[in-house]
């Protein structure tokens, strides 16, 4: 895997892509989405054999999740075209999302990376449903994800010790999400039983953690 991380290979597939993609420009030849994806895996590779070779560069993590997601894209697309309109966006913010969960496991000082995939997995979920239930409104649920993300910062452990500040935010943006689906009428029946389960795991969770 070492050839991946060549500079000598880089130069050499961005010179044939380059090429490649002014003779298609051009109309002189026609290039297939399958070998736009190949091109996107094999630069996704590239980028996570420069983690696996060093773990400190973790940033590589983010450049190469992002490529496997567009070569994922392309692929769905090709071959199944009605089902990438909807699913693409998930995929693509997922896909992010999921680097900077792994950037947090290589490290646990990186308890920052956690937000950003909080950010990105909700996006992925509003994208997601509002594709397919056409119509909703998911601002409430956008809400509901930005808390949970920080409920989760809250629990992990870090090297610096608690990051119970969390609980603060995460707590404004639960209350503003459950307002917002509140509002929605056919949300109200939902939202009080939701919030006693929510404070109920709580008070379960912070039983349990002070038993150990």
């Amino acid at each position: 895997m070492k050839w991946l991380s060549s500079r000598l290979f880089w130069g050499f597939l961005l010179i044939v892509g380059g090429a490649l993609l002014l003779l298609s420009n051009i109309g002189i030849i026609e290039i297939v989405a399958p070998f736009w994806s190949i091109i996107f895996l094999i630069a996704g590779l590239g980028f996570l054999s420069v983690f696996i070779s060093d773990r400190q560069h973790w940033w590589a993590l983010i450049p190469g999740m992002v490529f496997l997601a567009l070569a994922t894209i392309v692929f769905v697309n090709y071959a199944f075209p009605d089902l990438g309109s909807v699913i693409v966006p998930s995929i693509l913010f997922g896909g992010i999302g999921l680097s900077f969960v792994l950037i947090y496991f290589v490290d646990r000082e990186n308890w920052w990376a956690i937000i950003p995939a909080g950010v990105l997995f909700t996006l992925a979920t509003v994208t997601g449903l509002s594709n397919v239930l056409k119509g909703a409104d998911f601002g409430g649920v956008f809400f509901l994800g930005l808390a949970l993300t920080f409920f989760v910062v809250a629990v992990l452990p870090s090297h610096r010790g608690e990051l119970r500040w969390a609980f603060i935010p995460g707590s404004i943006l639960l209350v503003i999400g459950l307002l917002i689906l509140a509002t929605l009428g056919q949300w109200i029946n939902i939202v009080g039983p939701s919030v006693l389960i929510i404070f109920g795991l709580y008070l379960i969770f912070r039983s349990f953690r002070k038993r150990a």
